[in-house]
């Protein structure tokens, strides 16, 4: 299971995926989707755990659990793989979510908010709400949570310790390298008031400077513009920019990483690249 996982002394590296978009014609979402299989599996192979979002930006998306469900095959254990549930569809659905999660094997899962100002409205006000009621429906899940590096370190420790966060590990928002303060004084919070849950820090795969994309991602997350656009004009690739990051958090203490945005037909390779380019290997 994800969770113990995190608890152990090895880091934990694992990718998100996003599924294909809910508009795309049937034969590009069948494509998507097997390239989406291959990638997951071939992870698997490697003992790279993979999250499966949930309209993580308001676009509407396929409905992850039930592809999941009908084409992984049964070579690949379940724990392997944690699927996103935000809180942007009616109550039922979510709840009948979470009981299919288990039924069909998935041991995790990430329950989030959502982003408020796209897409449906919230059927609960805050997550912990939503983790709250699927733990009562489903107590053999485990399930992750949600906290922000960015925001004030105390407010967001404050959440993690309150016994309505109802998870067993948390996910956080993207950070950079750009921008190591607050994420220094998350970790100092973290450990100051001594929080035993495990986090997973994301990191976002980068693989441009365009401004227009860079603006868009601004959207949803904290994007390090400028210094995004000087170290790719000075030659960097993305998979340098990401190492950087990844090597930023390392030497902050960070153990477990969630890499984001890596393209979904070729995400081992390119998760590889750049692990090795950080010299940061998988744990074996």
């Amino acid at each position: 299971m994800l969770a113990r996982s995190l608890e152990g002394e090895a880091g934990v590296v694992a990718v998100e995926l996003r599924p294909p978009r809910a508009e795309l014609s049937a034969r590009e979402g069948m494509d998507a989707w097997i390239d989406s299989y291959h990638e997951i599996r071939r992870l698997g192979r490697h003992r790279v755990p993979s999250f499966l979002t949930d309209s993580a930006v308001g676009t509407p998306e396929e409905h992850n659990l039930r592809h999941l469900s009908a084409n992984l095959g049964r070579e690949l254990p379940r724990d392997l793989v944690t699927p996103f549930l935000t809180s942007k569809h009616a109550l039922d659905f979510c709840l009948s979510y979470a009981e299919q999660a288990w039924q069909q094997g998935f041991p995790s899962l990430v329950v989030l908010g959502g982003d408020t100002t796209v897409g449906h409205p919230r059927c609960v006000e805050h997550a912990w709400d939503l983790r709250r009621l699927i733990r009562e429906r489903e107590p053999r899940l485990s399930l992750g949570g949600w906290a922000n590096p960015h925001a004030a370190a105390e407010r967001q420790v404050d959440f993690l310790l309150d016994p309505r966060f109802c998870a067993e590990f948390y996910l956080t928002q993207v950070v950079s390298h750009f921008n190591l303060e607050p994420v220094k004084r998350f970790l100092d919070e973290v450990d100051r008031r001594q929080v035993a849950l495990p986090g997973m820090f994301g990191v976002f795969y980068y693989r441009s400077a365009n401004p227009k994309t860079l603006a868009t991602l601004g959207r949803f997350m904290p994007v390090p513009i400028e210094g995004l656009i000087s170290e790719f004009s000075s030659g960097a690739t993305a998979v340098d920019v990401c190492a950087r990051t990844v090597q930023a958090m390392r030497s902050l203490g960070v153990r477990h990483f969630c890499v984001c945005n890596l393209p979904a037909h070729d995400a081992w390779s390119t998760l590889s690249a750049i692990l090795e380019k950080a010299a940061s290997p998988l744990p074996l």
